[in-house]
């Protein structure tokens, strides 16, 4: 069973067109791919930006950072590439340039652009929050091809995530996970401290 938009809302902190698209594009894919939560790695998702539809993402799908099955490359990209490791199958969804949230309703253009400036009145808060609510139902129940162009890839399916040991910087103190040390003067250290 798909969690619902109302979970995702919770999880995020506010309703708002983003959680919206990262919802139906979640749903998309775990209908598509006969998918539900995934307990372990065996749902994959690499996302290509951090929008406030990748907590959607978390959410329908179960893949989090943590489990290592919920990859990130930042290529500001609004698409995602749902993968079934049982099946390997994966579905990529890319939104299209058609669609555009903030042009499906000028008084909501009008109305965030206030909200973004501080220029806006109690009253105006509360019809943006109307109109937010409107958009985000218009959203999810649109048809699955008005936003994204849908198609099934065949990719190199990444590893499942390694576990690496957990070493002191000698520059820093820290505790950094083994692949991100760099040897050196038969020190480690984090890469990001290295003086050369």
């Amino acid at each position: 069973m798909i969690k619902k938009f109302e979970d995702v809302t919770d999880f995020h902190g506010h309703i708002c067109p983003g959680s919206a698209i990262g919802y139906k594009a979640a749903k998309i894919a775990a209908e598509k791919l006969n998918i539900g939560l995934s307990k372990d790695e065996e749902i994959l998702a690499i996302v290509e930006n951090d929008s406030c539809a990748v907590d959607s993402i978390q959410v329908v799908l179960s893949c989090t950072f943590g489990k290592g099955n919920l990859i990130f490359k930042d290529y500001g990209k609004g698409v995602y590439t749902i993968i079934d490791r049982k099946t390997n199958k994966s579905i990529r969804l890319s939104m299209k340039k058609s669609f555009n949230p903030m042009k499906l309703n000028p008084k909501f253009t009008e109305l965030k652009e206030k909200e973004r400036n501080q220029n806006i009145t109690n009253e105006e808060k509360n019809l943006l929050q109307k109109l937010t609510s409107e958009i985000c139902d218009y959203i999810i129940n649109m048809p699955d091809e008005d936003i994204f162009s849908i198609e099934e890839v065949e990719i190199d399916i990444p590893e499942k995530a390694n576990i690496y040991e957990t070493l002191a910087c000698d520059e820093c103190g820290e505790m950094t996970s083994r692949h991100r040390i760099k040897d050196y003067d038969k020190k480690i250290y984090v890469s990001l401290v290295i003086k050369i």
